[in-house]
Order: C-alpha cells, then structure tokens, then sequence
C-alpha cells in the first residue's frame, strides 16, 4: 500500500469515526453529519479512484487536479460559513425575542405582585 493511498484511507476513516462520535454523544446536528460524511465518502472515493479527480478537472478545463481539489474545498467552506452566520443570525434574533418576552412577563409579574400586596 503506498503512502499515498495509506494517507488517504487513514484521513476518510479517522473523518468517519470523528464525525459519528460527534453524533453519538449529540454535539453534531444531523444536518450537519450528512455533509461531513458526504465530504469523508468523497476523500474516500479520491482515495480509490484518483483518476476521478483528473478526469473532472480535464472535463472543467482546470490544469492541475489539486487546484481543482482546493477549489471545491474552498467553496465547501464558504458555503459552510455563509450557512452558519444566516443560523447565527436567525438565533441571535429569536434570543433577542425571548430576551423582550422575558423582560415583559417579568414586568407583569411585578405588577401583579404590587397590586395584589397588601396595602398598610
């Protein structure tokens, strides 16, 4: 088995063993898995098949395979991040929400308590 292959298959799997570790003790999302996994299953798929990967880049018309590699791993990464700063986003509006419900019932609850104390 040369290093390259070796490399290859260590990184897939140690990918796959990470990624459902995470999962078994539920600090990853499912949504999530299934994208990581699909990234493992790929490095998989180069791992065996590098022609794969030669082949899609002669048929895009990019010269050098790796940069190919690095593009699609870049674009992953974008599109990775522009996701979680939308859910980042989203979460920091529905904290800001609970944060003004919060504040209101609280301010009700005060109230309520001062009327219904007893006057001396």
């Amino acid at each position: 088995m040369n290093a390259v292959l070796a490399l290859g298959l260590i990184g897939s799997l140690a990918m796959f063993v990470f990624v459902f570790e995470l999962l078994r003790r539920r600090h990853l999302r499912e949504k999530y898995a299934i994208l990581w996994i699909t990234v493992a299953l790929a490095s998989l798929m180069l791992t065996f098949f590098p022609g794969t990967l030669t082949w899609l880049s002669g048929l895009l018309g990019v010269e050098v395979p790796s940069n190919l590699l690095f593009f699609l791993a870049l674009m992953l990464l974008l599109l990775t991040s522009i996701q979680h700063s939308f859910e980042v986003g989203r979460l920091e509006e529905k904290t800001r929400t609970l944060a003004e419900e919060t504040a209101l019932l609280r301010l009700a609850l005060d109230e309520r308590e001062d009327r219904d104390r007893p006057q001396h």
